[in-house]
């Protein structure tokens, strides 16, 4: 069994500067603006580069050796599922006439991994415990009952360090523990046993050296899991229980009447037919399974969720694990407040606080800039400056201004005032000023960003060359529009609309390029109609207005919409598993729930992890989402987007199945999704049609207009009141929540 710990990371905390930098930027500047956008991207690529980012590390693995426990013995008879209502793993098979079960959870509250092993025939249970690490490491029993394994990360001059614990308890007449080599637990006879792990790191923060940090993570392990001693087996599952359910059971979701729910068909089984028989119930189940992915990653205390988040297996993992900051880390958050799960994004904002702070000297020694950057990856160092390698990639400095939209967003979910005021606004306040010194003049009266980059696609140069630099690309603008307007917002609910920073945003905006489309009446990429070597490209960057931002609507925009509709058909089906999820929150926005529910059938499509490379997106065995190799990214994001095909929302209006494929989830109910304006949404259908909206409020009273297949209706909400609409939307009930 692999066993992670959030703070395991190479290296120690970096310098995020580069004093080359200005000069470079003079020169790659001069060529954009010559039109020499081939020798731009050469100079950027050679030039404006900086270092890797850490990577993260696998802590180690429990192993359990049971003697006769051989696949040949136990294959007709295992099975093995995960329940996502209690996030509890139950392993069953037998060996002659001996039943053996399994139960593995991860428990929030007591930090511990609990796993309890039991054999239906009193004695019948023997194994050898054991931990290992593929990192520099040494293990050792501790009294009759502990393995402590210790060890480092790779750092100079020292890396973090770690420990796993490791407690056994047995039951059983005749069972006992026997210590082997040292190192190594023997379990002999016994009835049941409960494993209990519990792991810690001398990681101080990102801003402290391992070698300065005076934390002993073998102490700590040792107190969290002594602690537990007279905590029996039952009372933690109970309190991994209530903790876990008060967040999940929040939102349910049911597309069909009859849902599939035969245990004999694996989940595999179940992707296989998909294509065949778009069993809603599976739709269901992915629904639900990126919450309990969230739920199990992301809290108060812990990392924000990375690009395999805590379910790495890897020491030196597919790019490195880390923080991607051009689409990955923030579609692992999209779904925290449609989906009801908003407290999660702690972590998240945590980490930008100390992107802030590297970013301060990043954006003041690279641009001389005032207020604070971020580029495409990050690490849990904080890293803020260029990744190493090509500037398609490596050249973007809109992460930061990107992730700062998440605050507003959490703002507008849970119209939580303190929170905009101490939190969100400090740090969209210096998101928006390095971006307003980043943009700096440029022709037709407009400013410009150069160097600019569409993240991770590169266009064809006037020249003929292939390039990737160039000026104001089509996110860019779409980036500083969103971060620009939510300051405005911001600023109007705590009534700094004077402050010269907000005014100096105002004039930027009048400023800002506008949306272009192409000659062929698509949405144009970057600032020129640049020939596009590879139109089917895995990213969609120029679409973020439409979402997850919020500057090309439908109602206000037609015509960018109609061009952004053409942008996906040109991009077509494929890709990796979060350009697809992407792409149906893109369809939803545009409302074809014909094109969104394409997508999300389109991402059903089973990976064999032996032969990955011959695949394009997909799902795994267990559900877990493909680029390939695995990111959890797409996972969260499919959630987001069937949430997003359901309800969509402003602070004033609610549209209500907005992209409901009405052909193939003909019957349903989803409640407890949050809306903009503090709202919460119960909405059933029938037939394809609405049938019932429950509405109510957790915020200030307000005003809601609701939106269903061209009807509108205004609603006053007061809060602690539910409203129930029917199909018309008219108002049929009010109850208190009391």
């Amino acid at each position: 069994m692999h066993c992670t710990e959030d703070t395991l990371w190479r290296d120690i905390p970096g310098n995020y500067t580069d004093p080359n930098t200005p000069r470079v930027l003079a020169n790659v500047r001069k060529l954009v603006n010559n039109g020499n956008y081939s020798e731009a991207t050469v100079l950027a690529d050679k030039d404006l580069s900086g270092d890797s980012s850490s990577g993260y590390q696998l802590l180690g693995d429990l192993i359990l050796d049971f003697d006769d426990h051989s696949s040949e013995h136990i294959e007709q008879s295992y099975h093995r599922e995960l329940d996502l209502d209690t996030a509890t793993v139950t392993v069953n098979y037998s060996i002659g006439d001996v039943k053996f079960t399994r139960q593995h959870f991860a428990s929030y509250p007591d930090q511990v991994i609990v796993t309890k092993i039991s054999s239906s025939k009193p004695g019948s249970l023997s194994f050898t415990a054991s931990l290992v690490s593929k990192m520099d490491h040494h293990s050792y029993t501790n009294g009759k009952n502990q393995i402590i394994m210790e060890g480092s990360c790779i750092g100079y001059p020292k890396g973090i360090q770690f420990s796993l614990v490791l407690n056994l308890q047995i039951i059983g007449e005749n069972g006992m523990i026997q210590n082997l080599e040292g190192k190594k637990l023997r379990v002999e006879n016994a009835d049941s046993a409960v494993i209990l792990l519990t792991a810690s790191s001398s990681f101080d923060g990102p801003l402290i050296k391992p070698s300065d940090s005076k934390k002993n993570p073998t102490s700590e392990a040792l107190s969290r899991i002594n602690s537990m001693d007279t905590i029996s087996y039952s009372a933690l599952y109970d309190r991994h229980l209530s903790d876990y359910q008060k967040l999940f059971h929040r939102v349910s979701l049911q597309l069909s009447k009859n849902s599939k729910t035969d245990e004999k068909i694996s989940t595999a089984e179940r992707v296989k037919s998909f294509q065949t028989d778009q069993d809603p119930s599976l739709v269901e189940l992915l629904f639900q399974y990126g919450r309990y992915l969230l739920i199990s990653s992301s809290r108060p205390g812990t990392q924000p969720a990375n690009l395999q988040g805590i379910w790495n297996k890897d020491i030196y993992p597919p790019w490195s694990c880390a923080p991607h900051l051009n689409i990955n880390l923030q579609m692992n958050y999209w779904l925290s407040l449609s989906c009801n799960l908003q407290e999660l994004q702690e972590p998240l904002f945590d980490y930008l606080s100390i992107l802030a702070i590297n970013g301060k000297k990043t954006a003041n020694v690279n641009y001389k800039a005032t207020g604070w950057v971020a580029h495409q990856v990050s690490d849990i160092w904080a890293k803020t400056s260029p990744d190493s390698g090509q500037a398609v990639w490596a050249l973007w400095p809109m992460g930061g201004a990107w992730l700062s939209t998440h605050l507003w967003e959490h703002y507008t979910y849970t119209m939580d005032k303190n929170f905009l005021e101490h939190k969100a606004y400090p740090l969209l306040e210096g998101a928006a000023s390095f971006l307003l010194d980043w943009w700096i003049k440029g022709k037709n009266g407009f400013l410009q960003t150069n160097p600019s980059t569409s993240p991770e696609h590169m266009f064809t140069a006037p020249d003929g060359k292939p390039a990737s630099v160039s000026y104001s690309s089509t996110m860019d603008v779409a980036i500083t529009k969103e971060v620009f307007a939510i300051v405005v917002s911001a600023a109007e609910e705590l009534g700094r609309t004077e402050d010269d920073l907000v005014r100096n945003v105002v004039k930027a905006q009048a400023k800002l390029p506008p949306y272009r489309i192409a000659r062929d009446g698509s949405l144009m990429e970057w600032a020129q109609d640049f020939e596009d070597p590879d139109p089917h490209h895995r990213h969609v960057s120029h679409l973020f207005g439409i979402f997850p931002g919020n500057s090309i609507t439908l109602n206000e925009n037609p015509d960018l919409c109609k061009a952004a509709n053409y942008s996906l058909h040109k991009r077509g089906e494929d890709g990796p598993g979060w350009s697809t999820v992407w792409k149906a929150a893109l369809w939803a926005h545009l409302g074809s729930s014909e094109h969104a529910y394409q997508m999300v059938k389109h991402l059903f499509n089973l990976v064999d992890p032996d032969r990955e490379g011959s695949f394009e997106g997909g799902v795994y065995s267990n559900l877990f989402a493909a680029h390939p190799p695995f990111q959890i990214d797409a996972n969260f994001g499919f959630s987001a987007a069937i949430a997003e095909m359901l309800v969509q929302s402003t602070v004033k209006d609610l549209y209500l199945l907005p992209a409901l494929p009405r052909d193939k989830w003909a019957n349903g109910c989803v409640k407890g999704l949050r809306a903009r304006g503090g709202m919460t949404v119960n909405i059933c259908w029938t037939n394809g049609d609405l049938h019932a909206v429950g509405l109510w409020s957790n915020g200030p009273k307000s005003v809601k207009r609701l939106n269903y297949r061209g009807r509108a209706m205004v609603a006053k909400i007061l809060p602690g009141t539910v409203y129930t609409f029917d199909r018309q939307l008219k108002c049929v009930n009010t109850e208190s929540l009391l």
